[in-house]
């Protein structure tokens, strides 16, 4: 059963890459969400299909309840928690009737997190963080799984809202479509994606499950270790809660990848977990990158024959879906040899031409679509 619900999570993440152009590390990062039961930050702005992304991935999840609001600096309570009991006021009661709002859904997005008001924020920060909603002075466990919450920046240092930027674990910078063919094919309303599947709540819970029987080895904790005190040495500093909880999405990274153990090239993930602020984002990445290349074992050589095969079957087969799928692949592989060591003048000499090649390759592969066409 669980073999089929791995297949069936794995058809949805490639249906939405499908659907959904250059978005395949933020897809993947909802998706590490929901299983690790953390909360996500989508920044970038508007018209990067973050609350079409979203929406998608409601239709998708069977049997949870899902809220979606636009903040702004004037929503009320009564939007976000819903209306005064009018029953229990006159009891002298003082309660909200939740249904279809935030303290009942299991997904919610909020759109311009940061622009709501203090009194607002200051009630969804106890409900994301402890997953408590206090009703006339009584604390209710809500049922929720993820907050997605999108904006088009980050909150500035004075603005008071760091708390509530640290509750959402992973973060991810969306920008518009940059590669000409996806953008055309966007354009075109390509690919022709295939229907993408559902996934029932009760499954979800199963594979939380197994998230948390995901097994962490000493390497990976000494791993950690290093990685802190190297991000330490540039002055950053992330929180001890964000390390503790960034463990939950190593597991989940593990197990959607169809393992039981967190390897070192699962730290990759940490890329999304560790910055505060954009200033941090190269550092970040390049200090994490440092402990996991190498991690697949793969040689330039191998990643050159590996790239020839993906273009030949490319030149042969001149179908939409058969180009992006190895659009996706070189593209894949560019970031493999990227993150590939190159302390050594000749091997960071033959990246580089590998890098040419792959991008010369994607290039002539986009082409032909478009000549074809």
């Amino acid at each position: 059963m669980m073999d089929e619900t791995f297949k069936k999570l794995e058809k949805i993440k490639q249906s939405l890459s499908e659907k959904f152009l250059e978005r395949d590390q933020e897809i993947e990062g909802i998706l590490l969400a929901l299983l690790s039961k953390q909360h996500i930050l989508l920044i970038g702005p508007a018209g990067t299909a973050k609350s079409a992304l979203t929406a998608e991935l409601s239709t998708i999840l069977k049997g949870t309840n899902y809220f979606h609001m636009l903040l702004t600096p004037f929503s009320t309570p009564e939007e976000i928690f819903g209306p005064l009991s009018l029953k229990h006021l006159a009891e002298g009661h003082y309660r909200r009737n939740t249904a279809f709002k935030m303290p009942e859904a299991e997904i919610v997005f909020l759109d311009e997190i940061f622009k709501a008001n203090s009194a607002i924020l200051n009630s969804i920060l106890t409900l994301i963080n402890e997953r408590l909603y206090f009703d006339d002075e009584s604390p209710i466990t809500v049922p929720l799984i993820s907050v997605i919450g999108a904006s088009n920046e980050l909150p500035e240092e004075d603005e008071g809202l760091e708390a509530l930027s640290d509750r959402f674990l992973l973060r991810y910078e969306v920008k518009y479509i940059q590669s000409e063919y996806n953008f055309l094919s966007m354009m075109k309303q390509e690919p022709i994606h295939s229907k993408i599947p559902s996934l029932q709540l009760s499954e979800l819970i199963n594979l939380q499950k197994l998230v948390n029987e995901v097994t962490v080895s000493d390497f990976i904790y000494e791993a950690l270790l290093t990685i802190k005190n190297a991000l330490g040495n540039e002055g950053i500093q992330p929180s001890d809660r964000r390390f503790k909880q960034s463990l939950d999405v190593l597991k989940a990274k593990a197990l959607l990848q169809g393992r039981r153990t967190v390897q070192l090239e699962d730290l990759s993930i940490l890329q999304h977990i560790l910055w505060e602020n954009f200033s941090q984002k190269e550092a970040v990445y390049r200090i994490i990158m440092h402990y996991t290349e190498n991690s697949s074992g793969c040689s330039l050589a191998e990643i050159e024959h590996e790239a020839e095969e993906i273009y030949d079957i490319a030149v042969r087969d001149l179908s939409i879906e058969a180009g992006m799928e190895a659009i996706k692949k070189l593209s894949s592989l560019q970031k493999t040899v990227e993150n590939l060591k190159s302390n050594d003048d000749g091997i960071h000499a033959e990246k580089n031409v590998i890098l040419e090649k792959l991008t010369s390759m994607r290039a002539e592969i986009e082409k032909s679509r478009l000549d074809f066409q």
